[in-house]
């Protein structure tokens, strides 16, 4: 022990003349000294408490308010009958004596928790659709004011998110679309072989990848990447106060930040549908060849005539509408997000999540208002 080293703490049982047994503390009794023997005292203090004998405290060198709460709930949380106290040393255990004991409140059960939830959830949909329409009337205001002043278009932004939303999702969307388009010819290959409908598999396929995975497919994975992208990118300008600063220099975000985003997304998603429906086809016709030896150039050949060109058109349409509510809502989120890290796992979570239910209730909406359009 070196010379500038606290005492050792230490417990001495002792007796006074009158046969009272005397717990006699020494040392340093501070969290310095108590981090290498804390175990040990608390066993120790642990085993004397139970005694019936006096405390001294009059010879201990040091006491923080480390030391004084080892002890205090040695006592069970009130001073012994017999305690004696240098009187620098008071005022800590009047401090713990005057503090109120917590005591634990009755667990009772809400009822209503259920519909309090539901209620909360309500509320989150309405504010978020009351901040779509906002951020798309100020879109409308924006696009009128491009019109009128053509100058202000920021081409190089829309470029820019165009190429990220666009050519970059292009490989892992042509290969989704192939395993997808694989998986659903095999699947479907052996249901109609069992009713010698061989034929069939053309229609089958074409329909089902032109207007429903094609567009639902691709659009989803858009959402997880380009739409979360978009969030992070506006989460992390906020973060740095970018947008302060932009609001500042009088840059208008509407025109610099979201339209940009919107346009490119709208415009790229029905380009990026086109391109997983060629592929998704090609692999369906692939795994046709395979299965039922329905050649490659017999499957597109006869492609046009078994599937409607009203589904093509159905199916860009619904990415029109999907590329628009993606970039929608990864600008609501993005502009909400506080500097924060959990702020920003938050926000780009809900934004992947919401965009994800939105394509599917759209998506359901159109079936249900054309589902007669397409189908011989």
């Amino acid at each position: 022990m070196t010379d500038d080293s606290p005492a050792r703490p230490a417990v001495r049982k002792n007796h006074t003349p009158d046969g009272l047994i005397l717990l006699e503390l020494t040392g340093a009794w501070t969290l310095r000294s108590l981090r290498s023997a804390h175990a040990d005292m608390e066993a120790q203090l642990a085993e004397h408490a139970v005694v019936l004998a006096g405390w001294d405290l009059r010879k201990i060198d040091s006491l923080d308010n480390a030391g004084a709460v080892m002890l205090w709930r040695a006592w069970g949380k009130h001073r012994p009958a017999v305690l004696y106290l240098r009187t620098e040393h008071e005022l800590l255990f009047a401090h713990l004596e005057a503090m109120p004991a917590a005591v634990p409140l009755p667990r009772q059960r809400d009822w209503l928790s259920p519909v309090a939830l539901i209620g909360k959830e309500i509320l989150a949909l309405i504010e978020l659709l009351h901040g779509l329409i906002r951020l798309t009337g100020q879109l409308a205001l924006d696009v009128i004011d491009i019109f009128r002043h053509p100058t202000h278009m920021p081409w190089r932004e829309i470029s820019a998110n165009l190429y990220r939303a666009g050519p970059q999702a292009m490989p892992i969307t042509a290969l989704v679309g192939f395993l997808v388009g694989v998986v659903f010819s095999y699947l479907s290959t052996q249901q109609l072989h069992s009713y010698g409908a061989d034929v069939l598999i053309i229609n089958a396929l074409g329909i089902s990848i032109v207007r429903e995975f094609g567009p639902v497919l691709t659009a989803v994975l858009v959402a997880g990447r380009t739409g979360s992208a978009m969030t992070a990118q506006i989460g992390a300008m906020r973060a740095a106060q970018e947008l302060d600063a932009m609001a500042v220099i009088g840059i208008a975000q509407g025109v610099r930040l979201i339209l940009p985003k919107v346009a490119a997304l709208t415009l790229a998603l029905p380009l990026t549908v086109l391109w997983t429906d060629a592929v998704a086809l090609l692999g369906g016709a692939v795994s046709a060849d395979v299965q039922m030896h329905v050649g490659v150039a017999y499957f597109f050949s006869h492609f046009p005539g078994e599937v409607p060109i009203a589904n093509l058109w159905l199916g860009l349409a619904k990415s029109v509408v999907f590329g628009f509510l993606i970039a929608l809502i990864a600008c609501h989120f993005g502009l909400r997000i506080r500097p924060n890290t959990e702020s920003m796992r938050v926000g780009t979570t809900n934004s992947v999540v919401t965009s994800i239910a939105a394509i599917m209730v759209v998506d359901a909406v159109f079936a249900l208002l054309f589902f007669d359009v397409g189908i011989k």
